[in-house]
């Protein structure tokens, strides 16, 4: 029973190796992150109860486009290199390849930019308390960046500038994260109802898990077609 995951294991550790080694693993998401917290408080005004007002929208909407950054080389280097082809045709299907990539993508960027999140939100001005359920739905929206920024990816194989063609194609599909995400944490700091919003996000990113593979799939073997 240990055959059929070793290619999967296999895979797996190439990618947490390539996204530390050659991309810096998450140091320039992480970095960019804390650039926009740092700017945000120049262009907002530096009254304390402005920027708690929008912290929990800011820090959302710049782990939306912090998650951007690595997005294009998710499939990039395997098309120009042939190691798609050869994952093409491997045991496990070019579905599942998908699905683990974006899970490395996940663990390699999206983890440490959920670790980063409550820190920028305190930043700017948020409760402490809220650190906790910044931290949590950071991390479920991070995985459905991942997979959702992998459609993107995908589609954007062999095309000049795909970095833009990228963004284009999958920010309006992260405004449901940023939203539900944002929401969650803004009605828990009001005191209000806050597990609908919270649960939404979990079901897109549910969703978006288990629908993303096979758009990956179709895009891969189309470029390569």
């Amino acid at each position: 029973m240990s055959a059929p995951a070793n290619p999967l294991a296999a895979l797996f550790r190439r990618e947490m190796s390539l996204a530390y080694g050659r991309g810096g693993g998450p140091l320039l998401a992480c970095g960019f992150y804390a650039g926009v917290a740092v700017l945000l408080p120049l262009a907002e005004g530096p009254d304390p109860a402005r920027l708690a007002a929008v912290a929990p929208g800011a820090a959302f909407a710049t782990l939306a486009l912090a998650s951007l950054l690595s997005l294009e080389r998710l499939f990039e280097r395997d098309y120009e290199d042939g190691a798609l082809d050869l994952l093409t045709l491997g045991a496990p299907g070019l579905t599942v390849v998908a699905a683990v990539k974006c899970l490395a993508q996940w663990l390699a960027t999206g983890a440490p930019l959920a670790v980063a999140a409550p820190l920028v939100a305190i930043a700017l001005g948020a409760s402490p308390a809220l650190a906790p359920l910044v931290f949590a739905s950071s991390l479920l929206a991070g995985l459905g960046f991942s997979f959702i920024g992998g459609i993107g990816a995908a589609l954007s194989l062999g095309t000049r500038r795909g970095g833009v063609l990228v963004a284009v194609i999958v920010l309006p599909l992260f405004t449901p994260l940023v939203v539900f995400g944002a929401g969650a944490v803004d009605a828990f700091s009001t005191g209000l109802e806050w597990g609908p919003a919270l649960a939404l996000l979990g079901a897109y990113c549910l969703g978006a898990c288990a629908l993303a593979p096979f758009a990956m799939a179709a895009a891969c073997r189309n470029a390569l077609s």
